[in-house]
């Protein structure tokens, strides 16, 4: 330490004489003297008044800052929950068709004698506005019919209207009106649509039809057996001994029906099927039509 060497000289004698008197330093309060409290937010801070001062600490237990965590957390969640963030839409219920009565139905794009009719759903809100099909960006319809050969590229929504021609392929709905998604619509109102859809398949004759989605094949299904469909019962692909539209015994024409081949869903909203599986569903189809395509060159 610094200066350690004091001699006894340059001491300062003692102020106290030896002795030291407690009481002259002693604290003694003035009327000013009592700390200032810092004013509490959103009230005024009491100024003497035991009933101020009573409702200050009563507003203090009962604010948020003193509630239990599990509070704290209940009260972050309602906030994020009011905050203007994007939310996610849940699942709708039925709608009626006075709701989308403003939209358009979706026209038929089929021809006699074609390889394949694909069979949806009903058209959605963006399939409705442009007048073409699977119009929606989510959709996997035009990218599944590309990578699984139906056609050598992958077409643009406006060029539906190229299928029968181009691709020798078809398309319709089981259910004409558009709504936002599948679950707008009844299972009633899909089961009435069955006969009217096998009229249309019967009239162009096609050498098979597609379903696109289960609940397509579930509602055929309900209709023909009078039954509804078990989940161990279904499976993708060919459903075997099915036809769409098959004939009555006054036709002559030799065509037998429309073999049917339920496929999944192309819809962005179905997530039940991995893409893997969605892929390998649609390749067994593609492998079909591509044969059938060069069977119809030879």
């Amino acid at each position: 330490m610094e200066n350690d060497n004091v001699t006894s000289s340059s001491m300062v004698p003692a102020s106290f004489a030896g002795k030291l008197n407690i009481a002259d330093y002693a604290f003694t309060p003035t009327q000013d003297a009592s700390p200032r409290r810092r004013p509490l937010s959103n009230f005024q801070s009491p100024k003497g008044n035991s009933k101020s001062l009573k409702k200050a600490f009563t507003l203090i237990s009962s604010s948020p800052l003193k509630r239990s965590s599990s509070s704290s957390s209940s009260s972050a969640l309602s906030l994020d929950a009011g905050s203007p963030k994007k939310k996610s839409r849940g699942p709708s219920g039925y709608a009626s068709p006075e709701t989308y009565a403003h939209l358009s139905p979706l026209a038929d794009v089929c021809a006699p004698n074609l390889i394949l009719i694909f069979i949806g759903l009903n058209p959605g809100i963006a399939t409705s506005r442009s007048g073409h099909a699977y119009a929606h960006p989510t959709n996997l319809f035009w990218k599944l019919l590309h990578s699984s050969g139906i056609t050598n590229r992958r077409l643009r929504p406006n060029e539906d209207r190229t299928l029968p021609r181009d691709w020798q392929c078809g398309n319709t709905n089981i259910v004409d009106r558009p709504t936002r998604n599948g679950s707008e619509l009844s299972k009633t109102e899909m089961d009435r649509n069955v006969e009217v859809l096998e009229e249309k398949i019967r009239k162009w004759k096609p050498e098979a039809v597609c379903v696109v989605g289960k609940s397509i094949w579930e509602s055929i299904y309900r209709v023909r057996k009078g039954k509804h469909l078990k989940k161990e019962d279904f499976v993708y692909g060919w459903q075997e001994g099915e036809r769409m539209g098959a004939p009555d015994e006054s036709d002559d024409e030799g065509w037998a029906g429309a073999p049917i081949f339920a496929a999944s869903s192309t819809s962005g909203q179905a997530a039940s099927v991995p893409k893997a599986e969605k892929e390998r569903i649609w390749n067994e189809l593609g492998a079909w039509v591509k044969e059938r395509r060069r069977d119809r060159l030879t």
